[in-house]
């Protein structure tokens, strides 16, 4: 059974950085995606990035382009997202999730997704 873990949430300031780390265990192919997305309260669920595991492409929300990188150590079966220059509407839960096969085009609009971790709360101070 596949099982995401994601850590790294916390509280930091504005123009400040964290880095989530989503551990993935369980899959028994290396043609996957990993996807993450966030929800602030009252606001709808957000696409934000996804990474392919078998050839490392990534897609990235506009609101986040440029600020936030994710990566691959595949040997630790890790994701990471790497957020730089927080903003207030930064603050959300994140959330990783995973699907069979690479990021579609349409990834960050996807929210039917097989395998979705538990959330980190990311609380951005102005």
């Amino acid at each position: 059974e596949v099982q995401l873990v994601e850590s790294g949430g916390g509280l930091v300031q504005a123009g400040g950085s964290l880095r989530l780390s989503c551990a993935a265990s369980g899959f028994t192919s290396d043609d996957y995606g990993i996807y993450w997305f966030r929800q602030a309260p009252g606001k709808e669920r957000e696409g934000i990035s996804c990474i392919s595991s078998s050839h490392g492409s990534a897609y990235y929300a506009d609101s986040v382009k440029g600020r936030f990188t994710i990566s691959s150590d595949n040997a630790k079966n890790t994701v990471y997202l790497q957020m730089n220059s927080l903003k207030p509407e930064d603050t959300a839960v994140y959330y990783c999730a995973a699907d069979w096969g690479p990021c579609p085009d349409d990834a960050l609009s996807l929210f039917d997704l097989d395998y979705w971790g538990q959330g980190t709360q990311v609380t951005v101070s102005s």
